[in-house]
C-alpha cells in the first residue's frame, strides 16, 4: 500500500497527525502532540540542563539564597488587535502569567521587537502604547529590550519576545510532580474565550453575543492563592496553547498519574460554547490567555475555590476534576450520563497564530 501523501508545508493548516516530518510544520507551534515531540525529542536533549528538564513555565533559580523564577515567551498573533486585547497587552499578560504558574510575583520585564519593513508606525506606536500600560498596570517594568528589522513580507507587521524574571513567593513548592492522587483540579473561570475571539476577527465572523479574549494579568490570584494555602496549592498552569486539555496532559505524564474531569463542571459561556459547535471546535483545547488550572489538596479545595470566586478575575471559577491513579497518566472525561471517554492529545493546535 502506498505511503498517504504528506501535506503541504506551506499550507496554513495544521498537518494530519503524522509522526515525522522532515520539516517544520505549523502544528509544531501548536501546544499538542508534535509540539511535544520537537521540544522533547531534540531542543531539551540538546540544551540539557535541570531547569529545563521540568518543562516548566519557567524555571527557578537559587540567587544567594533568593529564589528566582525566569521565563521567556514570543507572540506572533494575527491579527495583531482582536476583541479585548491586542499582541502588545498580550506579551505582558502572558509573561507575567507565566512567572506567577511558578509562584513568582514579577520584578522586571524585557521586550524584544521584531518589525516587518513597511509596518505602519501608527499602529506600531498603538502596539507598544497598549504594552506600556498593561505593564504598568501590574506594575513592572519592562527594564530593557531590543528591535529588529526585517524585509518587507517576512515578519508580519510585529513579532514580539518578552522575558520576565520574578521573586518565588516563600510558601511556594509549586511543581507538576507533586499532583497526587485524591488532589482536586480547579479552573478560574470559562475557557476557550481568546481562541474564538481571534477566530472571529481572522475569520470576518460575527456571534449573536460579542465574544471577547480573557486576556488578563493573573499573578494577584495566585499571590492570594499561595498566601493562604501556601504547600497545599501543588501544581499551576495556564491553559494558552492548546488549552486545558493539553496543559493536563502535560501534568499528568508529568506527575505519572491520570486526571479525570466532569464535563459537566467545565465552564463554558453559551456563546463560546455555540461558536464551538457551528466551527466544529472543542473548547478543551482552544487557547486562553487569562485563565488558570490549580491542583491543590483536596482538604484546602473548597476554601481556594472561595478564594478564586471572590477575585473578578477568577468569579467564574469552578471544580473540574480530580487526580486519579492511572500508570498511563491518562486524561479522561466524564459526561453527563456517566460515560468516560480519554481527552487525547492533538497533534498541534485547532486553530494557528493565536498566541
Amino acid at each position: 500500500m502506498a505511503a498517504p501523501p504528506r501535506p503541504d508545508p506551506a499550507a496554513g493548516s495544521c498537518p494530519l497527525p503524522i509522526s515525522s516530518y522532515p520539516t517544520v510544520q505549523m502544528a509544531h507551534g501548536g501546544g499538542g502532540r508534535l509540539s511535544r515531540q520537537l521540544i522533547e525529542g531534540m531542543l531539551v536533549p540538546a540544551l540539557a540542563n535541570e531547569q529545563l528538564a521540568r518543562l516548566h513555565d519557567g524555571a527557578l533559580l537559587d540567587a544567594g539564597g533568593t529564589q528566582l523564577a525566569f521565563t521567556t515567551d514570543s507572540y506572533v498573533v494575527r491579527p495583531l488587535f482582536f476583541p479585548g486585547g491586542d499582541i502588545g497587552s498580550m506579551a505582558v499578560h502572558g509573561t507575567v502569567n507565566d512567572l506567577a504558574m511558578c509562584g513568582a510575583r514579577p520584578l522586571a520585564l524585557s521586550c524584544g521587537l521584531i518589525l516587518e519593513e513597511g509596518l505602519d508606525l501608527a499602529v506600531l506606536d498603538r502596539v507598544i502604547a497598549s504594552l506600556g500600560a498593561a505593564a504598568r498596570a501590574v506594575g513592572v517594568p519592562v527594564a530593557t529590550g531590543d528591535t529588529k528589522v526585517v524585509d518587507r513580507g517576512k515578519g508580519d507587521g510585529i513579532y514580539i519576545n518578552t522575558a520576565g524574571i520574578g521573586l518565588v513567593h516563600p510558601r511556594a513548592r509549586i511543581d507538576p510532580r507533586r499532583a497526587r492522587p485524591g488532589d482536586v483540579v480547579l479552573l478560574s473561570g470559562p475557557i476557550a474565550e481568546h481562541g474564538v475571539a481571534i477566530l472571529s476577527v481572522r475569520e470576518g465572523l460575527e456571534f449573536e453575543s460579542p465574544i471577547e479574549s480573557d486576556s488578563a494579568p493573573l499573578d494577584g490570584l495566585v499571590g492570594a492563592l499561595l498566601e493562604r494555602f501556601g504547600e497545599a496549592v501543588h501544581v499551576l498552569r495556564d491553559p494558552t496553547r492548546g488549552g486545558v486539555a493539553s496543559a493536563l496532559h502535560e501534568i499528568a505524564g508529568q506527575a505519572g498519574a491520570g486526571i479525570r474531569l466532569e464535563e459537566t463542571a467545565i465552564p463554558v459561556r453559551e456563546a463560546v460554547r455555540g461558536a464551538c459547535e457551528l466551527l466544529g471546535l472543542d473548547p478543551l483545547y482552544v487557547a486562553n490567555e487569562g485563565r488558570l488550572l490549580a491542583i491543590v489538596e483536596r482538604a484546602a479545595a473548597e476554601e481556594a475555590l472561595e478564594l478564586l470566586r471572590a477575585d473578578p478575575r477568577g468569579a467564574g471559577a469552578a471544580r473540574i476534576g480530580e487526580v486519579i491513579a492511572d500508570d498511563e497518566a491518562r486524561v479522561t472525561l466524564r459526561n453527563s450520563i456517566g460515560g468516560l471517554r480519554v481527552v487525547d492529545l492533538l497533534s498541534g493546535e485547532q486553530l494557528p497564530r493565536i498566541c
